[in-house]
């Protein structure tokens, strides 16, 4: 019952903590861009294409990039990060 326990609890742990780490859009390869939620292949290019010109220096300059409007970033601010 305890190895059970241990299982189940390191588990959460592990979950927790991916859950919690930020996604760095500068960079992020083309797979892990792609996990957030509303960004596609087309979009994780878009993104990559734009930071090799622009390094972004804050999360709001996402917003340059084309296809990502108001909505998608608002659903993104809080699972990505600049550092």
């Amino acid at each position: 019952m305890k190895k059970y326990v241990l299982i189940v609890l390191t588990f959460l742990f592990l979950t927790v903590n991916l859950a919690i780490a930020a996604v760095n859009i500068n960079t992020a390869d083309k797979a892990t861009l792609t996990s957030l939620p509303g960004v596609g292949e087309k979009k994780a290019e878009a993104i990559i294409k734009y930071r090799k010109e622009h390094p972004f220096k804050n999360i709001k300059d996402l917003q340059n990039v084309k296809g990502i409007g108001p909505k998608i970033y608002k659903n993104l601010a809080k699972e990505i990060t600049t550092k």
